[in-house]
């Protein structure tokens, strides 16, 4: 009888197990899946990151701009007044 007894507690834990290891690989492609979302919309980002740095104007053109521009100005007034 102890034998049957174990060969049962056995097949309730071989059970037991199984259901917890389909729990554990659903919980884990689940993730995976998350993953390469997050991957994408990563990659999705970088290139928007990207194209906005090579859109941008530098500070350093941006003020050299607006200094020629106040001295136009400035040259304009003193000429015309």
């Amino acid at each position: 009888m102890p034998d049957k007894e174990i060969a049962l507690a056995l097949a309730d834990l071989r059970g037991a197990l199984e259901v917890g290891l389909a729990r554990i690989d659903g919980q884990l492609a689940l993730l995976v899946q998350r993953n390469d979302q997050a991957d994408k919309e990563i990659k999705a980002l970088t290139a928007r990151v990207t194209a906005l740095e090579t859109r941008r104007w530098p500070l350093r053109t941006v003020s050299t701009l607006a200094g020629v521009i106040a001295l136009g100005a400035t040259l304009f007034a003193a000429v015309r007044g």
